[in-house]
């Protein structure tokens, strides 16, 4: 009963840090299943362990790709993952957009010239005026928000020049 608790809390833990195997069936190496440390569920212990089958017990990529679930082509960017940046690049990222697509530097830039020139202005009014010149709707409270991101990302003597 002990066991199947431990189970649960590490399924948890597995889907929490977005590192369940969605495919744990598809892991059908031996070496792999015969260990009572590995587990088929755990994805970034799946991805190491089948770049450690081709690197050191010198299994063949397609062999090594197709006994844990992968194709060929996943094991090289898995491989090229690992080695860039250790076990933890092997951690899926966090899916959705990885940085702003409407309010960009270039955006950010102009409205910053406005702001220089009119400290009055308003979210609202800066929002029209990235509508006007570079035809993209903004709700004038994303506008906020980046303004203040982009003032606290500053260092801090760039704030204070004359």
């Amino acid at each position: 009963m002990a066991a199947k608790g431990l189970e649960h809390g590490k399924k948890t833990a597995l889907v929490a840090s977005r590192t369940l195997n969605p495919r744990p069936q598809a892991v059908v190496d031996e070496v792999f299943a015969r260990s009572v440390f590995l587990d088929p569920n755990d994805l970034v212990q799946v991805k190491y362990e089948m770049v450690r089958r081709v690197r050191v017990d010198n299994v063949p990529v397609t062999q090594a790709a197709a006994q844990f679930g992968f194709c060929r082509q996943s094991f090289y960017v898995i491989a090229a993952a690992l080695d860039a940046g250790g076990p933890a690049a092997l951690v899926p990222g966090k899916p959705g957009p990885k940085g702003p697509r409407k309010l960009t530097d270039e955006v950010m830039e102009f409205l910053e010239k406005l702001l220089e020139a009119d400290s009055s202005l308003r979210s609202r009014q800066l929002a029209e005026a990235v509508l006007e010149r570079f035809r993209i709707t903004v709700h004038p409270r994303s506008v906020e928000k980046a303004l203040v991101r982009r003032r606290e990302s500053r260092p801090k003597e760039e704030l204070h020049r004359p």
